[in-house]
C-alpha cells in the first residue's frame, strides 16, 4: 500500500465508514509505517471541523432514493472484463483480505490458459472505485445540507448579527419604550463589544423624501450612526454605525432621504432612550 492509498483509508476510517477488511489493512499499514499517522490526524482533525460548524440534519428520504438509483446507473463490470485501468492491483486485493487470481498454464493440447479464481471479493469493482462513491455521497451530504447552514450565515444582516453577539455578552443590557402611537422601540448595547442595535416594531411609515436617523447623544454632542426604514410591518432592527460608549444617549430623528445633510439633526428627536 503506497502513501496515497493510505490517506484515503484513513478518511475513511476517520469517517468509520471502513469495512472489517479495510480497517484490517490501514491498521497494518499504520502499524508499519508510523509517519504516516499525520494523515490519521489530518482526516480526525476535518471531521471534527466539519462537527462543530455544521448542526445535524436528518437527510430527507429522497437522498437515499437518489443514492441507490445513483448506483444502479454505474456500469457493472466483471472482473474478466476489466481493462487494465479498472484491474485490481496488489494493494487492493490485500485491503479487501483476498488473493489475485492467477494464470496457470494449459493442458497439453488445450487451445486456452486457465484462470484459476481467487476468493470471492465480493464485488466487481476495485477498492478506490467504492471509496470514491462513498466519498462523493459524504461530499453531497456535507456540502449539501452544510452550505444550507453555512450560507444562511453568510446571509444574515449584520444587524442580526451584532445584536446576537450583544445579547452573548456578559455585560448585555436593553431598554424598551412604548410611544403614544404604539410604537415600540427597544435598545440593545454592550461596552464591552462596543456595539448597539435599535429593535423597533410598528414604526410609522415616513415619506420616500423622508427617512429615520441614528444618532449617539455624548456628553450632549449628537454623532450620526446611520440611517434606517422600517418594513411595510414597521418593524426594523437597525445597528448604530460606530463605537457605543457607556452613558450614550440613543437618538431616532426624522431626516431628509440619506440623511441630515449637515451632521447634525434638523428636528427634534423622536425617540430617546438612555444607556446609562
Amino acid at each position: 500500500m503506497n502513501e496515497r492509498d493510505f490517506a484515503d483509508l484513513a478518511a475513511g476510517h476517520a469517517l468509520n465508514a471502513l469495512s472489517d477488511a479495510d480497517e484490517r489493512a490501514f491498521q497494518e499499514a499504520l502499524a508499519g509505517n508510523p509517519l504516516w499517522d499525520r494523515h490519521v490526524r489530518d482526516a480526525s482533525d476535518a471531521v471534527a471541523a466539519i462537527s462543530d460548524t455544521v448542526e445535524p440534519v436528518e437527510p430527507p428520504a429522497s437522498v437515499r432514493a437518489a443514492l441507490f438509483a445513483r448506483i444502479s446507473e454505474l456500469p457493472q463490470q466483471s472482473t474478466t472484463a476489466m481493462d487494465e485501468g479498472d484491474a485490481f492491483d496488489d494493494e487492493d486485493y490485500a485491503a479487501l483480505g483476498v488473493a489475485p487470481a492467477t494464470v496457470q498454464n494449459s493442458p497439453q493440447g488445450s487451445d486456452s490458459d486457465v484462470v484459476a479464481p481467487a476468493a470471492s471479493a465480493g464485488s466487481s469493482w476495485g477498492l478506490r472505485r467504492w471509496f470514491t462513491l462513498a466519498a462523493s455521497i459524504v461530499a453531497v451530504l456535507v456540502l449539501g445540507f452544510g452550505a444550507v447552514t453555512v450560507g444562511q450565515q453568510l446571509t444574515r444582516p449584520a444587524s442580526l448579527i451584532a445584536l446576537e453577539q450583544i445579547e452573548n455578552a456578559p455585560d448585555a443590557q436593553s431598554t424598551t419604550t412604548t410611544m403614544p402611537d404604539g410604537t415600540t422601540v427597544t435598545a440593545h448595547w454592550s461596552a464591552s463589544t462596543g456595539q448597539s442595535v435599535l429593535v423597533t416594531d410598528d414604526m410609522p411609515a415616513l415619506p420616500a423624501e423622508q427617512t429615520y436617523e441614528l444618532w449617539f447623544v455624548r456628553e450632549g454632542t449628537p454623532i450620526a450612526a446611520g440611517v434606517f426604514d422600517p418594513d411595510a410591518s414597521g418593524d426594523a432592527t437597525a445597528v448604530l454605525d460606530g463605537q457605543y460608549r457607556s452613558g450614550d444617549l440613543i437618538a431616532v430623528t426624522v431626516e431628509p432621504a440619506g440623511g441630515s445633510p449637515d451632521g447634525t439633526p434638523s428636528s427634534d428627536p423622536v425617540v430617546l432612550l438612555a444607556t446609562a
